[in-house]
């Protein structure tokens, strides 16, 4: 909650911390600009990021409540709002939450119950895959044929952005493991379907190239003869874990078919390895060749596009 020094009230809520953190920030920045009679001093500027559940915010309304008010009650303020009713109501609350929130069930009780389900999305693969019992997670393949019935013939497909509100309901959707629907028509929007693909990926905590193999796939990358080259990234491909190997078969077996389609949806493999290069491969830690990674990403996922059959088929092939 923002009170400026007009009296005018503002509040600014979001579920997500760093982005709370970065508005603090700008409003900070912006107070520290004001001349020093108009700014307020950082002592009376106060911003809570904890969870309202915790205990240990509980156990701090005691102190907090025993310091003085500011002065200046108009002043830009980051506080938490509690009721303003008599003390003993407010510590009687205050230790009936107390037992409350130390009494829950632990996380593991309630997935064991079945009441908190594994999310699909922000999950290693291997989870999801053992999850499902498959190497493929699910929510791939239905994504993979929603794009081939109704989307190898759109405009920039993969590269044109979908509503991210509802890219967020579908990905929150497939959270809930409710049943999914790809033709439902809220999901008509195929870029929809093709962005939630995207993030499901990049949302991987490991990406579909596992870490420990970004530096050799690098390396594979630069050796200067074609054939050389494409035989040692067959061999790191066959040396991935199972779920990753199938789930970028299949992948890269799609991206193929988008490519073939180029002459209508101008898509190309160049432009396909830009979209995804970063998304399936990048380094456990952002060095200053940050450019310079980018180029062999796209290069990667470029070279596995044009040379699939290769890369992917049988050694007779």
């Amino acid at each position: 909650q923002i009170t400026t020094v007009s009296g005018n009230e503002f509040l600014l809520q979001s579920d997500i911390d760093f982005l709370i953190l970065d508005w603090f920030h700008a409003i900070k920045n912006a107070i520290d600009r004001l001349p020093k009679e108009q700014r307020i001093t950082s002592r009376n500027l106060e911003f809570k990021l904890r969870r309202s559940s915790s205990i240990e915010l509980l156990n701090n309304l005691d102190t907090e409540s025993k310091e003085p008010k500011p002065e200046h009650r108009k002043s830009l303020i980051f506080r938490l709002n509690y009721s303003a009713s008599d003390t003993n109501d407010r510590n009687r609350i205050k230790s009936r939450l107390k037992k409350f929130i130390s009494r829950r069930p632990s996380l593991k009780t309630l997935q064991e119950k079945g009441l908190i389900k594994d999310q699909i999305f922000g999950s290693h693969l291997h989870l999801v895959c053992e999850h499902e019992k498959s190497t493929v997670p699910q929510f791939v393949r239905l994504c993979i044929e929603a794009v081939e019935k109704r989307g190898l013939d759109v405009d920039g497909i993969y590269r044109v952005s979908g509503n991210l509100a509802t890219i967020q309901k579908l990905r929150f959707v497939v959270n809930q493991e409710e049943k999914l629907n790809l033709d439902d028509s809220q999901w008509e929007d195929i870029h929809v379907v093709t962005g939630a693909l995207k993030m499901f990926f990049r949302e991987l905590p490991e990406p579909l190239f596992p870490y420990c193999f970004f530096e050799q796939f690098v390396e594979a990358i630069k050796i200067q003869d074609n054939a050389t080259r494409i035989k040692c990234i067959r061999s790191l491909v066959e040396k991935l874990p199972r779920p990753n190997y199938e789930t970028m078969k299949i992948l890269f077996q799609h991206l193929q078919k988008i490519a073939a389609k180029e002459s209508v949806n101008l898509m190309s493999t160049q432009s396909l390895g830009i979209v995804f290069g970063p998304t399936l491969l990048r380094p456990e830690k952002e060095t200053g060749n940050m450019a310079v990674h980018m180029l062999y990403q796209n290069q990667i996922v470029e070279l596995m596009l044009s040379e699939y059959s290769k890369i992917f088929g049988s050694e007779e092939d």
